[in-house]
């Protein structure tokens, strides 16, 4: 209802000049005050406008505001208008302590016509004259009282504290909105900073060195690099066969530096055609192509103060290089269709299976683009030259595989020396495919040795021979069939030696690799 109706209506009702004057301040100051409380989540400084409006619009001076703290259950004094921020540090109530605890007990207004002749008020301020009036009304939210309102009326207004208590009543519940807003919206940022800090822990954790698989010390090398180059800006370029996990020393590389909490923005290089390479990784103006139609940041702008990691770097072209070679050195670029030149702080991991020195002799990669991206690399060594390490990554892959089909899966023993007689010429990505299949023809929970063959894995060595050469023969947790194997290896393939490592005759081992089903070697 606005305020000339509201006058309106009182003058039909016989309103006297003074109380007409009084409702017509009271209606603007409450307007005001209501203003304000919208204006800003920032309860203070709201609260600090309200004060100022009670002040300067109807006369309440020294205007307070005291909260319920939620952890101590006590009133403390939140502001004072007016009053410097010292005086009123903490300064607390008890519920039922003088009279500001008495107005958050009982939940009712409390007017002191004369301050010096009530006993209940402790003047813990120091601020309130003590032959004035004073006026305190509770602020709830809901139900519930979560504060005071208070205020002492200037000299002379004795006569209108009634008035005044129903009026701060009005202005109370206002702020009890806004107190309601205020704690809604800090428990919703706690509940957010609270999953921030969760997810954070948790990708630190999903990205940690310790949480890399590898005992081989050529990746324990790796990882002791990777721990050093994370803690600067250096470009880093990881080399490495497909499938050796390039990316996911990216992402360790990301959140283990100073730029964690920077944005990580991840593009193959090898995905896109280079018409949409250089819109994706710059960005476009509105208009710059057809299709354009609205303005786009690309992937560096997205990624600002934070990592960029370019996978298969290998495979731009020449002219997109150049390009690329700019915001490398000068850190700056120009959107497709723009003309505006923009800086951007990012931080750039790049990755490639090519032979980029053979590349640049071939004069299909820039030379300078080549020395830009090579200020730290990193080589991966592919799975069979650790093959050490695949026991360790195939019960990894294995859990991942029971997750994603919601079941509990393992390996046998037997198994695991399969998967490590094989070549693995596509690195851990083949293992993990290899896992996934074997996974989906075993029934039960257990992953065995006739679930790998069947995955089309020969049981066979290749780069592995000095693995099978260190076999005991005798260990009782191999079956015959791996014992044939493991002695033909060692004999190269000599159906006579392997039979002398067994203890048998020609005879009885050829029996064995028939019954047995071993496919024969030619060495």
């Amino acid at each position: 209802m606005s305020v000339e109706l509201e006058l309106s209506n009182a003058q039909q009702e016989g309103w006297s000049g003074l109380e007409l004057e009084m409702l017509r301040t009271e209606l603007e100051t409450l307007y005001q005050a209501s203003r304000v409380l919208s204006r800003s989540v920032n309860l203070r400084e709201t609260l600090d406008g309200v004060l100022h409006a009670l002040h300067e619009g109807v006369g309440l001076e020294r205007g307070m505001v005291s909260l319920m703290d939620a952890k101590t259950g006590e009133l403390q004094v939140s502001l004072v208008h007016g009053i410097a921020d010292k005086i009123t540090e903490d300064v607390s109530y008890l519920a039922g302590e003088g009279i500001v605890g008495t107005i958050m007990k009982t939940g009712s207004s409390i007017v002191v016509r004369r301050i010096t002749d009530e006993p209940r008020f402790l003047s813990r301020l120091g601020i309130y004259n003590p032959l004035g009036a004073f006026v305190g009304v509770p602020i709830r939210t809901g139900k519930k009282v979560v504060g005071v309102l208070a205020a002492q009326p200037a000299p002379g207004a004795e006569i209108l504290l009634d008035e005044y208590a129903r009026f701060l009543e009005m202005v109370a519940n206002l702020i009890g909105q806004s107190v309601r807003l205020s704690q809604d919206v800090a428990q919703e940022k706690s509940v957010l900073t609270e999953e921030r800090d969760v997810l954070r822990r948790t990708v630190r954790g999903q990205y940690g060195f310790d949480n890399i698989i590898g005992h081989n010390p050529l990746m324990r090398r790796i990882f002791e690099q990777v721990r050093l180059v994370a803690k600067w800006n250096t470009t880093v370029l990881i080399r490495g066969e497909t499938g050796t996990g390039k990316e996911l020393i990216a992402n360790a590389i990301h959140y283990n530096s100073p730029r964690a909490r920077g944005s990580y923005v991840k593009l193959n290089c090898a995905a896109l055609p280079e018409s949409l390479l250089e819109s994706e990784l710059f960005g476009h103006e509105k208009g710059s192509f057809t299709g354009a139609v609205a303005q786009r940041k690309g992937r560096f702008e997205q990624a600002e103060g934070g990592t960029v990691f370019l996978d298969e770097i290998g495979e731009i072209s020449a002219p997109f290089q150049a390009k690329l070679l700019r915001v490398l050195q000068e850190g700056e670029l120009e959107r497709v269709g723009g003309t505006q030149t923009i800086k951007v702080d990012v931080r750039v991991v790049a990755a490639t299976h090519r032979d980029l020195e053979a590349e640049v002799e071939a004069g299909r990669f820039r030379e300078d683009l080549y020395y830009r991206l090579n200020v730290m690399p990193l080589f991966l060594p592919p799975l069979r030259e650790r093959m050490e390490d695949i026991p360790d990554i195939a019960r990894f892959l294995v859990d991942k595989v029971a997750a994603k089909q919601g079941r509990s899966l393992s390996l046998t023993d037997t198994a695991q020396r399969i998967l490590m007689h094989h070549d693995w010429p596509g690195n851990v990505r083949e293992l993990e495919n290899c896992l996934e299949r074997a996974a989906v023809m075993t029934e039960g929970s257990v992953i065995d040795r006739d679930a790998i063959l069947l995955t089309g894995i020969d049981e066979k060595v290749s780069a592995g021979r000095a693995f099978i050469q260190s076999i005991n023969l005798d260990a009782p947790d191999m079956d015959e069939r791996e014992k044939v194997i493991a002695a033909l290896e060692q004999a190269g393939w000599v159906q006579a030696k392997a039979a002398r490592l067994l203890d048998m005759t020609p005879r009885q081992i050829a029996y064995r690799i028939q019954t047995l089903n071993i496919k024969v070697r030619q060495i």
